[in-house]
């Protein structure tokens, strides 16, 4: 292809092929610039609440290239297709994933709103960095190229710092804008510097063509490319941790999460997680999978866009001159039976200045999966991260301190269904797509837990001057339709049912055992009952809460709560309330919908 060639394919592929489905990232980038115009040339205005509102609709209800909004809820899902020539992926799960962000949006804009808690000048600024920052967070969940991945994750995290410290008369607000800064601008230049290693193992910051390359390299690696390449996917996972607050990289949260007021708190609590963890599926799942992009049909919206198929190494004894490697068919493979994959072989030259290697370090790296090493390293930071954020939650006064930890817990939950996507992705591609649609049940289920979690924890903070848990003794006799909505919340957090939380949890385990049983795993059983003892250590502190609430006597000096559900602030409340509830009793479309998202990502 010549260079002329080249630039028509890109300037077609841009305006008919990538335009077309970018259009609530192009509504939302349009909305900032009006937001900010009017700012410059108005001043300060009271529209920017409605501005912001109407730009987040806009971008929910426009037709994606052609396919209305239902397109998720019809039986054939989306094909996996590339666009701007590979940086981004658009299918069910870039959807599904922006969808939940852009509903997330604009409810949390109704609850700024609501609590009134930014001066009104600060209102255009506020409406700004969070748009700007749901943007980023939608390219999050359709990166498709490393370098769009750390664009991605800074488009995401620096207005993020501004949000942490919005509050500029707390001392307390501004040193939790200063530890979140510092410590993404650390873990930023960490992720690019493991970035630049895996490209120059690979030659490639393209996920599927990492993918292939890994296929060609991966069972003759040296011990010394593949330390290289273990300690790349290293340092981005630092990145990757650090926006789901996993442990070792949770420091900041806490304290943020402490300075930060609980309107911003639940931005990051559940849009952050949120878009971090459809990063991770993007990631570890990219440089798992064989796809394929060739140009001449991967860019049509008409025809299945890229035929994905798990690939998998079947190691040969080498010959002393000649080693044959059995590599994951991309092209015409289908499932002979339910447990292997059609392959076909591929023979390679060994170079003599490869000669010199030793056998017992080839054997080393091949006898390694790839998909089985990234599976156990997350699986690992699960189990770690759940853990730690349980126990850690015992010991909080401060319940804007405790949801945090209580967050750090529920990504560690969350991440519990990428391993098991991971290890299932080859032989089993349907079942990883079923595990990789019990996180996105979970998604939308914790969306409005935390949100209304929160959102309750802002209208407190107005009614009595305090987020401390012990301040919030006897409130059930002074505003009871508060203490019974977020006793509720507080108990489908824990996943007990009969409320929405059970559902998520129940759906993660489910496929962790699916896992387990066709895989034959330990580790997947293991995280199975890490899950099942974490969630009963949980119980306790938010039964704490719930026992403060109800059982214990307030303060003679306390002035009258002012809460009702006859209110804009209680109305707001039991429409974030009622989904815990009803979630439990009709999730079947729940279900659907996040089968849906999850269709055609490895099948």
């Amino acid at each position: 292809m010549g260079f002329y060639d080249l630039i028509q394919h890109v300037i077609s592929d841009t305006l008919q092929t990538s335009l077309p489905v970018f259009l609530p990232e192009i509504v939302l980038c349009l909305t900032i610039f009006v937001l900010l115009a009017a700012r410059v040339f108005c001043g300060r205005i009271e529209m920017s609440f409605h501005l912001a509102l109407a730009g987040l609709i806009v971008a929910l209800v426009v037709p994606y290239g052609g396919q209305p909004w239902r397109i998720l809820t019809e039986s054939d899902a989306l094909v996996r297709t590339e666009i701007f020539t590979g940086m981004l992926v658009y299918d069910g799960f870039t959807l599904f994933m922006r969808g939940l962000l852009i509903v997330f949006a604009i409810l949390l804009l109704m609850l700024i709103r609501l609590t009134n808690i930014f001066d009104r000048r600060d209102g255009t600024d506020i409406y700004t960095l969070i748009l700007g920052a749901t943007l980023g967070m939608c390219l999050m969940a359709s990166a498709n190229h490393l370098l769009m991945v750390f664009l991605a994750v800074e488009m995401a995290s620096v207005p993020s710092y501004v949000l942490a410290g919005i509050r500029k008369t707390r001392r307390i607000s501004s040193e939790a804008a200063l530890k979140y800064s510092v410590y993404g601008a650390g873990t930023a230049g960490v992720m690019l510097y493991g970035i630049s290693l895996v490209a120059g193992v690979v030659n490639s910051v393209h996920l599927p063509t990492i993918a292939d390359r890994l296929v060609e390299i991966w069972p003759a690696m040296s011990m010394e490319e593949s330390f290289v390449l273990g300690l790349g996917g290293l340092m981005i996972m630092v990145g990757l941790a650090f926006k789901l607050s996993a442990v070792p990289f949770h420091f900041w949260c806490p304290d943020v999460f402490e300075g930060a007021s609980a309107e911003v708190n639940a931005f990051l609590s559940v849009a952050s997680k949120a878009a971090a963890l459809a990063l991770l599926v993007r990631v570890s799942l990219g440089i798992g999978v064989a796809v394929d992009t060739a140009l001449e049909e991967s860019h049509t919206m008409t025809q299945p866009a890229a035929v994905v198929q798990p690939f998998s190494v079947q190691e040969i004894p080498f010959d002393s001159s000649l080693a044959v490697f059995n590599l994951g068919a991309r092209e015409d493979a289908s499932l002979s039976d339910t447990n292997t994959t059609s392959v076909f072989s591929a023979s390679h030259e060994i170079d003599s200045s490869d000669q010199h290697e030793s056998s017992a370090d080839q054997a080393l790296v091949s006898q390694a999966t790839l998909p089985g090493c990234i599976a156990l390293m997350i699986g690992v930071l699960a189990a770690i991260t759940c853990t730690f954020g349980n126990l850690a939650a015992y010991g909080q006064t401060n319940i804007n301190r405790l949801l945090a930890y209580s967050t750090i817990a529920h990504a560690g939950y969350m991440m519990m269904a990428v391993p098991a996507a991971v290890v299932m992705a080859d032989a089993h591609p349907e079942q990883a797509e079923t595990a990789i649609a019990s996180l996105a049940i979970y998604l939308g289920i914790y969306l409005f837990m935390n949100l209304g979690a929160f959102a309750i924890v802002a209208f407190m903070r107005g009614a009595i001057g305090s987020e401390q848990i012990a301040d919030y003794a006897g409130l059930f006799w002074r505003a009871p339709s508060a203490v019974v909505c977020l006793s509720l919340i507080l108990f489908s957090l824990v996943g007990l049912p009969p409320l929405a939380g059970f559902v998520g949890k129940f759906a993660v385990f489910a496929a962790l055992m699916d896992g387990y049983q066709l895989t034959q795993h330990g580790y997947l059983f293991a995280l199975l009952i890490v899950g099942g003892i974490n969630t009963a250590i949980s119980l306790f502190y938010y039964l704490r809460i719930v026992k403060v609430m109800v059982i214990d006597g307030a303060p003679g000096e306390r002035p009258s709560v002012d809460f009702s559900l006859a209110s804009p602030a209680g109305v707001y409340t039991l429409l974030v309330t009622l989904p815990v509830v009803l979630f439990f009793l009709r999730w079947d479309w729940l279900s659907k919908l996040a089968r849906s998202a999850a269709d055609h990502l490895l099948s």
